[in-house]
């Protein structure tokens, strides 16, 4: 994905494996499905059944668990995190799992998501003596289960869950047991898998058919997974609940190849494409998308419309983390590091650009200008998904509300400033329409309609609104 080009970045991706005794290795290749989720960090801890010991870095998968490091990794338990920083900001100490040491034991925590109360909890537990060793949200899940009075780990975890407010999708585990969360909301997409006689969970499903588990089950919105060498046992720590998953999974970050409550996230995009050639008709010779995200919204709108598809427009694979920073001059077009148009199929044409998203349109204006230089006559483009209006407080980085353009910018106002011929974005309407729904019960389209599953807290919102 263009996540960094493109203003637009999930917080993390989590996997865990219990009962396999190459844990660590599998972990290793299911975070490495899961790298999308999450370029900045990433780290494994695995559990012998005595002991947890982990290595994490700020790096990709390959960059950090080098022969050497994953020569230590010996065990059969483990959980790994990708992570991209939002709350909490990035640094060594932020990257998860985070691991903790105690008399009684040590802990483990990976968490995808964003903790809407996390400040309010953490002067909370600061004004009874805690004291923080990261500034991420994560650890306020530690401090709230050893803080507990109940005499039992799952009563304490149970309990501790209870008080937090917003995304989370947690891999919990002991030196003798994965416990496995998720906020009751089900706002991020987290699965059950078996590989053999070993439980697998993932961020997405696509991570089961890297390592070759077989897919069991979703967790459930306020469900607490206990999973030990006793096998599996599924417990309840929120009786009420009300399902929504984040549409962004559908449009953005989620791979092509996983799945999300029995749907195919390439069929939805394909379906999403599709309405939007029926919303936004338009007389042109070729449909392109920009990689890698828009590419299947792209192809459906070509099939629905008429008008073949083509590649457009080509990423650049090798520009990654450690790319030497451009002049000036380059920085100013940097997305031609990123992106090519390709003239032989632009050029002389009246181009549909499909996108899944406009954040800050900064992106959008230089791919037009991209496609025009190379000799498009025209440039309609056409957005798989409603302006994004309001910022994401569940752990999806879309800025401060300010930042936005479609905050305060009407389309016609977007378009003007994109350069583009045309400009439309599908409705919310169209988009549930795409997905088999006739409403928007069971999902969060918080930053589309401002209409969010969770109460936001003041400090939270201070944040994020600000002038």
């Amino acid at each position: 994905m263009l996540a960094e080009l493109k203003g637009l970045n999930e917080e993390c991706g989590i996997f865990g494996v219990w009962g396999h005794q190459d844990a660590a290795q599998l972990t290793y290749y299911g975070l490495h499905s899961l790298q999308h989720r999450g370029q900045e960090g990433t780290g494994i801890v695995v559990s012998d059944g005595k002991t947890l010991k982990g290595v994490k870095g700020e790096g990709l998968v390959a960059e950090i668990f080098t022969t050497e490091a994953m020569a230590g990794l010996t065990g059969t338990a483990a959980i790994g995190h990708v992570r991209y920083a939002t709350a909490g900001g990035g640094g060594y100490e932020n990257v998860q799992p985070l691991l903790f040491h105690s008399q009684s034991g040590s802990l483990a925590l990976a968490h995808n998501g964003n903790l809407v109360n996390a400040n309010s909890l953490k002067h909370q537990l600061e004004t009874q003596g805690s004291i923080f060793q990261t500034s991420s949200d994560t650890e306020v899940l530690a401090h709230l289960i050893r803080r507990s009075g109940y005499p039992h780990l799952n009563d304490r975890v149970k309990n501790a869950l209870s008080m937090l407010k917003g995304a989370y999708a947690y891999l919990i585990m002991t030196e003798t047991e994965l416990m496995v969360a998720l906020d009751p909301h089900g706002l991020r997409p987290l699965s059950l898998g078996m590989l053999g006689d070993a439980y697998v969970v993932a961020s997405e499903t696509c991570a089961f058919d890297v390592v070759g588990a077989e897919y069991i089950r979703e967790i459930m919105p306020g469900e607490l997974l206990i999973i030990n060498d006793n096998g599996l046992t599924s417990e309840r720590f929120a009786v009420s609940t009300t399902k929504a998953i984040c549409m962004m999974e559908y449009v953005y970050f989620s791979r092509p190849d996983s799945n999300i409550h029995g749907i195919n996230v390439h069929t939805a995009r394909k379906n999403l494409g599709k309405r939007l050639a029926l919303e936004a008709p338009i007389d042109a010779d070729v449909v392109t998308g920009v990689p890698d995200s828009s590419i299947s919204a792209a192809i459906g709108y070509a099939e629905e419309a008429g008008i073949p598809y083509e590649m457009g427009l080509i990423k650049n694979r090798y520009v990654g983390r450690t790319f030497i920073q451009p002049s000036q001059s380059l920085r100013e077009q940097g997305v031609k590091m990123k992106l090519s148009a390709v003239r032989g199929v632009v050029e002389g044409k009246r181009v549909v650009m499909v996108d899944d998203s406009i954040v800050r349109g900064t992106t959008s204006r230089r791919i037009v200008s991209l496609l025009k230089e190379a000799g498009a006559t025209e440039v309609h483009v056409v957005i798989s998904s409603p302006p994004i209006k309001n910022p994401c407080f569940y752990g999806i980085d879309t800025s401060t509300k300010e930042e936005l353009i479609a905050s305060d910018k009407s389309v016609e106002e977007i378009r003007e400033l994109i350069g583009a011929d045309s400009l439309t974005f599908l409705t919310v309407e169209g988009m549930m329409h795409a997905l088999g729904q006739e409403g928007t019960n069971g999902y969060c389209l918080g930053c589309f309609t401002g209409n969010y599953p969770t109460e936001i807290y003041p400090d939270t919102l201070q944040y994020y609104y600000q002038k």
